[in-house]
């Protein structure tokens, strides 16, 4: 008797054990197209060999030296309002923020004829608690972060100017150059150190400091997880017990301490302190991040791209000066690259997805 064995037809039977995504290997293609400061890396090197035909001056060390500081400038900022975007949230306030800081630090120093040292600390704490009280405002009233942090933005623009000329008579601070400690205090956040002769500013040193760490709690972190679970999913991300609130504060913070640093050298640069300054830059910061890929719904981006993003900034606002034309098209070639890089950054998500 001949006994029969069934044939097996695919998709029945118990299935087989599935691999671990996790596990499954990815072919570098997939994972160059993965990364959002892709985008940006192509637009950088666009940009960056544009100028360097366009304007003769531009590759020289002296004029590369002049695009990385104006770009650190920018970049210390950039770096932590991108870690914001990705946890979801905005910071209208993070402009003037930054003449706020210097502001408390200079009066403080001046008032109180204290060591510059102490209106350095006081000015950290002032300055973190304008952080704090962001989050806190965003946690426990609800309301759109663009809410929160445009009324803020009001009130730092009025007591700025109010302050400053209450205690000052002027719409600037008075000089406190030659008080105790500025020149130690200027040595770490507005000297020149000289490489191979060429001078550069120690704002760029913070700034790759900046991106560094901030990589580093992105992608080697439990607190990085969390900003993205935050950006992508609040709900979700609570239901897995992700402390939402003290993430969303503590990304507040970290704009705040960016912005901190950014008053300090602003104000050991120059010794006064206008009380106007620092308004619009919060759109520039936030443009920065966007063309280094962040996502404005959250959840999406790096800290490396928002890096590049104001490496492109600081390269087109220099390049158009060397470049000789007129200043006032810089605006327009900003906006160019925002929606350029935001398409490029799109197209690049939707191959990634469609690869995996």
């Amino acid at each position: 008797m001949t006994t029969t064995v069934p044939e097996k037809h695919p998709g029945s039977g118990p299935p087989g054990p599935q691999p671990d995504e996790r596990l499954v290997q990815s072919s570098p293609w997939k994972k160059l197209l993965g990364r959002p400061e892709l985008g940006s890396v192509v637009g950088a090197i666009a940009v960056f060999v544009f100028f360097s035909i366009i304007a003769d001056s531009f590759l020289q060390a002296s004029s590369l030296a002049t695009v990385l500081y104006a770009s650190s400038t920018l970049g210390i900022m950039a770096v932590p309002v991108a870690l914001l975007m990705i946890g979801g949230e905005f910071d209208l306030s993070a402009g003037v923020l930054v003449t706020s800081s210097a502001l408390v630090s200079s009066m403080f120093s001046y008032q109180m004829t204290a060591n510059t040292w102490v209106g350095v600390g006081v000015s950290l704490l002032v300055t973190l608690a304008i952080g704090v009280f962001n989050g806190v405002m965003l946690t426990r009233t609800k309301l759109p972060s663009f809410i929160i942090t445009l009324g803020t933005f009001l009130m730092l623009t009025g007591m700025n100017l109010g302050f400053t000329k209450l205690i000052s008579g002027t719409v600037s601070t008075k000089s406190i150059a030659d008080m105790e400690g500025f020149s130690s205090a200027k040595d770490v956040f507005a000297s020149t150190f000289t490489i191979g002769g060429v001078d550069f500013k120690i704002t760029i040193i913070w700034w790759l400091a900046l991106v560094l760490v901030a990589t580093w709690i992105l992608l080697r972190t439990r607190v990085g997880n969390w900003i993205f679970a935050v950006g992508g999913d609040v709900d979700a991300a609570r239901a897995v017990g992700v402390p939402v609130n003290k993430t969303k504060i503590g990304l507040y913070m970290g704009v705040a301490f960016g912005a901190w640093i950014s008053g300090q050298h602003l104000l050991f640069s120059y010794d006064v302190v206008q009380s106007g300054e620092g308004v619009g830059n919060e759109l520039i910061y936030i443009v920065a991040a966007v063309i280094g890929g962040c996502l404005i719904t959250g959840g999406y981006g790096s800290a490396v791209g928002a890096a590049i993003g104001a490496l492109i900034f600081g390269m087109t606002s220099k390049g158009i000066v060397f470049a000789e034309w007129n200043s006032d098209w810089f605006k327009f070639f900003l906006g160019a690259m925002l929606l350029l890089a935001t398409l490029l950054n799109a197209w690049v998500r939707k191959r990634a997805e469609a690869s995996k």
